[in-house]
């Protein structure tokens, strides 16, 4: 692979991977989670040797991919919109192909083909190695579709091809699938169980990253501290593993620690987090090790027990209390994050009041926040009445929002006086004389470029700071250059 840099659309530049002797155009979007842009990269290596190279210029592309999600209405929709603008390109170019991939694909499956006459082919998370004869198929002049979903494929022996790449940052993933059937959430039936990868192959991929030049990574999963690696299989069956694999099996915190030791002046991040299995000796694992940051994003979804009931999130208000005060006390200047829904089915003023009181006990850094949205399949779409009305969900969810807006200012302004280490990424949105970077607990951070480089660590002095973003002056290069 050779790297090419091309300037985007805002000005930004961005590191491409190109395959050499590669003749074909591939455009691929990504919509939803980080494991969506994950999985475009592990689509754009298999592609790569199918002779396509990547490029940001969607009337370039002999190939259009969507990797869609299927998490909201509005996500879908948004890919229904792309659809749109595809096909006015492809009335300029009728040879140009298009494929959805990713969670809407595997849950609407051949629907799509009906529904999109655009579309060439459907293919669902678990089948990206079927690509290259699912384009032999549409090249033959048929619709092609693979959603089937595996018990075993994690992808572990393909070599990302990095994506709209910075050269700093990277996802590393390291499960694929959910087994926790929260009422809401598609995704068990969208990416289906949990299984782990091959902790040796995560860990090659980080050596290989840092020899690449990248200084940060995120491990990525559904469910990161559901990972579980015995030799292989579904988490669900590791009660009947051998006595022997139960004995060598590696969890989440042990993986942890491996990657921090692997790279010790690798900054490594990880997503998402269940409140059910985040256990002690991960955030032990955290404070043990420097170049793991000090960030969690721990999703609650609501703060009434009720609702927790109602979603079949398998942790009350008092344990997800109990999590933070010990997060609070083992690391003390973590970062916390969290999603968050408004309006789901049953929920009244007062499960709303207790939402409300538990942003107040954990004054989160930052969070996603969205009004309730019936997802088709699940056991809430089925067996619950959509009953809080729309301008009731909209109030509610305003009200989280506004509070949250409230709690992120508190937040920063607790960095102000601070001299904190950020890794450059990027020119500021908003200022070309400024870098842009995040500190260890994920934060924004601009300051004036002077003589520092994207990729470098440096020491910075917060001087002031806006909900989102902290604002400083560079004080020198960080010791962990």
């Amino acid at each position: 692979m050779e790297k090419i840099i091309d300037e985007n659309k805002q000005g930004e530049s961005l590191i491409l991977e190109q395959k050499e002797g590669n003749t074909k155009k591939l455009f691929i979007e990504s919509y939803g989670c980080q494991m969506n842009f994950s999985d475009s990269e592990i689509v754009a290596s298999i592609l790569a040797d199918e002779g396509f190279n990547t490029t940001p210029h969607l009337e370039d592309a002999d190939l259009v991919l969507v990797n869609t999600c299927s998490i909201r209405d509005k996500a879908e929709q948004t890919v229904r919109k792309r659809l749109e603008k595809y096909n006015a390109v492809k009335k300029i170019n009728p040879s140009m192909k298009v494929g959805v991939l990713g969670c809407m694909a595997e849950r609407l499956k051949n629907k799509f083909l009906e529904e999109e006459k655009i579309v060439d082919l459907v293919v669902g998370p678990d089948a990206y190695k079927d690509l290259p004869n699912l384009l032999t198929e549409v090249e033959e002049g048929r619709d092609a579709i693979n959603v089937i979903l595996s018990k075993e494929e994690t992808y572990a022996d393909i070599s990302p091809v990095r994506l709209d790449s910075n050269g700093v940052t990277a996802f590393v993933s390291i499960t694929r699938g959910c087994d926790n059937m929260c009422t809401f959430c598609v995704v068990p039936f969208t990416r289906g169980r949990e299984r782990s990868r091959d902790p040796q192959s995560i860990i090659n991929e980080v050596n290989d990253l840092w020899d690449k030049g990248y200084r940060e990574i995120t491990l990525l999963g559904q469910n990161v501290d559901s990972y579980l690696w015995y030799g292989g299989g579904l988490k669900k069956d590791f009660d009947k593993a051998s006595a022997l694999q139960k004995a060598t099996a590696t969890n989440f915190a042990q993986l942890l620690e491996l990657c921090a030791k692997a790279q010790p002046k690798m900054r490594i991040r990880f997503s998402t987090s269940n409140p059910q299995d985040m256990t002690l000796d991960v955030i032990e694992t955290m404070a043990k090790f420097p170049n793991i940051c000090n960030y969690i994003h721990l999703p609650v979804q609501s703060g009434s027990n009720l609702i927790l009931k109602a979603m079949n999130r398998q942790h009350t208000r008092e344990a997800y209390f109990e999590l933070i005060d010990n997060i609070r006390r083992i690391i003390p200047d973590c970062a916390i994050s969290q999603d968050m829904i408004a309006g789901f089915p049953t929920e009244t003023e007062a499960d709303h009041q207790d939402t409300l009181s538990l942003m107040e006990y954990v004054k989160y850094d930052f969070g996603f926040m969205f009004a309730y949205s019936e997802r088709p399949g699940t056991l809430a779409e089925r067996k619950m009445e959509d009953d809080v009305p729309e301008d009731i969900k909209k109030r509610r969810l305003n009200d989280i929002i506004q509070l949250q807006q409230k709690h992120s200012l508190y937040r920063t302004r607790q960095h102000i006086g601070k001299v904190e280490e950020v890794l450059i990424e990027k020119s500021s949105k908003k200022s070309e004389a400024h870098w842009s970077g995040r500190n260890s607990q994920n934060t924004v951070v601009v300051f004036p470029k002077a003589h520092y480089n994207v990729g470098e660590f440096v020491n910075v002095k917060i001087t002031d700071c806006t909900s989102a973003t902290l604002i400083g002056q560079a004080v020198g290069y960080s010791d962990n250059n």
